[in-house]
């Protein structure tokens, strides 16, 4: 009862903040993201009826406290849906940092669902998987799907749960995804906790329906730039309402914004389609055309940052036995 999955980060397009469900990760709202690679999490997961205790070990690490917590609402839901109460040892590798806003927690989540799912015998849809990984992280039931993914919000697992996306191949076979790094530690549970807090809030739910019918309809007209300006317009709004809320939430750095500031320049003085984009973190998607990819990553680095290039990145998947972590 052993399986091994591979699942790829989200970036978030129309990103969702704060639950009504904190249990169950249940958003207020539907949410959109893209997959990123060939960033992934490669997760094993076996079932032993030797062992007397959970075992969660991350990038070698034992996982205990609220992350370890986390991973058994994962965990567990796939025991209840199995029928078996056998301890699980889970072991997962990252090959991107994780905690400074490139979406570790949606990979994360992803595959150690699918891998848990597998080992357990379960025959289930990838849209059913993502209902399972939401209770470790709404965001990775999009990385269970895979490429521009929507999040339905629900309040059960028959509704709450991810779906790919119609997407225009000139946008999904086009995007190239340039990583300002920028590693500054993060925490992301508090800022959805108190979401409700702050002013902010209702207005950000009043026209969050808009944005998402935007990007939908932006996608499957193939229409890049105002794909890519709804996602930049949505993290200027996340922020607005992490940073009105009880903490005060400010995760950008004076480095973030430098990358905000070179991006607006590549526009609009050489006309260059580049849109920035961040989740809750310091570090910057900036999401471009392949033809335009060296000047943007050129434009980024040239902030003082650590770069990389990504693409788009497919759904969850299991792995050979060959490619197991123990």
């Amino acid at each position: 009862m052993k399986a091994t999955a591979r699942a790829h980060p989200i970036q978030g397009l129309v990103k969702y903040h704060g639950m009504r469900d904190a249990e169950l990760r249940l958003p207020y709202h539907d949410s959109i993201s893209v997959c990123t690679a060939p960033s992934a999490t490669t997760t094993t997961a076996e079932f032993d009826p030797e062992l007397d205790v959970d075992v969660y070990r991350i990038g070698g690490e034992e996982e205990t406290g609220r992350g370890a917590e986390r991973i058994r609402g994962v965990v567990d839901e796939v025991r209840r849906r199995a029928g078996i109460d056998h301890r699980v040892r889970l072991e997962s590798e990252n090959n991107f940092p994780s905690n400074i806003g490139l979406g570790s927690s949606s990979s994360g989540f992803a595959a150690a669902a699918l891998a848990c799912v597998e080992a357990a015998g379960l025959a289930l849809t990838l849209p059913e998987v993502s209902a399972i990984a939401r209770r470790g992280s709404s965001s990775a039931a999009r990385a269970v799907t895979g490429g521009f993914s929507d999040l339905y919000a629900g309040l059960n697992d028959e509704d709450c749960r991810s779906e790919r996306l119609p997407v225009d191949d000139d946008v999904a076979e086009d995007l190239r995804i340039v990583i300002g790094k920028v590693p500054a530690y993060k925490e992301t549970e508090q800022a959805h906790a108190e979401a409700e807090d702050s002013h902010m809030f209702e207005a950000r739910l009043a026209h969050i329906h808009d944005q998402l019918a935007e990007m939908k309809d932006a996608l499957r007209a193939g229409d890049f730039d105002r794909a890519f300006e709804t996602a930049e317009h949505d993290s200027l709004s996340l922020a607005a309402t992490t940073m009105t809320g009880p903490a005060g939430w400010v995760y950008w750095k004076p480095d973030t914004l430098e990358i905000f500031n070179a991006v607006r320049a590549l526009r609009e003085d050489n006309g260059t389609p580049a849109y920035f984009s961040t989740d809750t973190g310091a570090t910057v998607y900036v999401n471009t055309r392949a033809e335009h990819v060296d000047e943007v990553e050129q434009a980024v680095a040239d902030c003082g940052v650590e770069t990389s290039v990504w693409e788009v990145g497919g759904p969850a998947h299991v792995l050979d036995e060959s490619e197991s972590l123990f």
